[in-house]
């Protein structure tokens, strides 16, 4: 159990760092598409909270212990924290590489939770994958 342990603590430390950043770039996306971006990115940190919270959650049930403070966030996640200067078009792709990241992670996740028959916490890996791949196809799109 401890390499699922494992995984789904980089997942909790990644989701605190997406959170963050999408609220970042909720708050400081500026531009012509300014409405449906701020919009957008607040949807995702909604949809992120959910998971983040749901994970931790999944984690303490079968015994793990979720990292839960920014040091420990930083210190296991595999994401970047925004720089700051992004422009909207930016945000855009480094949401979109996150969600990739987070998709390849989140299928490591759930071949450890299948090996171990932890079925619940696969099912949960499967709703967080199809969520994040659509959301891939679509940030894919906008960027074209």
């Amino acid at each position: 159990m401890e390499k699922l342990y494992v995984a789904l603590n980089k997942q909790v430390a990644n989701l605190s760092v997406l959170f963050t950043k999408l609220h970042h770039f909720h708050w400081y996306v500026s531009g012509p598409n300014f409405y449906p971006l701020h919009a957008k990115f607040e949807e995702f940190y909604d949809e992120v909270n959910e998971l983040y919270d749901a994970f931790a959650e999944r984690l303490l049930m079968i015994g793990g212990q979720p990292v839960s403070n920014l040091k420990g966030y930083l210190a296991v996640t595999s994401l970047k924290e925004a720089s700051g200067d992004e422009k909207a078009a930016d945000m855009i792709g480094h949401i979109l590489d996150d969600m990739k990241l987070l998709v390849t992670e989140f299928k490591e996740a759930l071949f450890l939770a299948q090996e171990k028959g932890e079925e619940t916490t696969a099912d949960m890996l499967i709703g967080a994958i199809a969520s994040f791949e659509k959301h891939v196809w679509m940030l894919s799109s906008t960027l074209k």
